[in-house]
């Protein structure tokens, strides 16, 4: 079956955007800090498909995800289509379920998924995520409870978990 994947760049808060959908859903999106290095990286992990790019037909999926950067906390309706090994598969499932405005290890992770000295496992599956937000890596700090690196900036990960914090808060008050 040959497959198509569109995409589309957007802006916001916290710098553009790459949004990348197949037929099955949302494959890629990502903060880009250059351009050219997100198109090749969505090129290289999609080699046998076509790439094509569609802001028109996109519009929708990048104004939601773009709302999404300033309210994180916030649920939107775009199913995904994750790419990925089987562990990453079940490590980005373990990240969905972390609730907006907290946060957990990754040792805790690796800890629910059966096996607590593979928190550099969960890490590197962090770092293989291409779906920012939601599948939500932002979420996951040290043991200590610091934050750790984060592939789109450390600055981005504080501003992310900052607003959920906030927007958590106020639903309480």
């Amino acid at each position: 079956m040959h497959t198509t994947i569109r995409y589309a760049w957007g802006q916001s808060s916290l710098g553009d955007f790459i949004a990348a959908r197949s037929e099955r859903g949302l494959v890629m999106f990502e903060f880009s800090d250059r351009r050219a290095a997100s198109l090749d990286a969505l090129r290289e992990r999609f080699a046998n498909a076509d790439i094509v790019e569609d802001a028109a037909g996109l519009g929708g999926t990048v104004a939601k995800l773009a709302g999404l950067i300033d309210h994180p906390e916030q649920d939107i309706d775009l199913p995904l289509d994750l790419h990925g090994s089987d562990y990453e598969q079940r490590v980005w499932e373990a990240l969905r379920a972390i609730p907006a405005g907290k946060t957990t290890s990754y040792g805790d992770i690796a800890a629910k998924l059966g096996n607590p000295r593979e928190a550099r496992e969960v890490a590197e599956a962090c770092a293989a995520n291409t779906i920012a937000i939601l599948v939500p890596c932002h979420r996951v700090v040290k043991k200590d409870g610091s934050l750790s690196g984060y592939r789109w900036g450390f600055t981005r990960k504080r501003t992310l978990l900052s607003r959920e914090q906030k927007a958590v808060a106020f639903e309480l008050a």
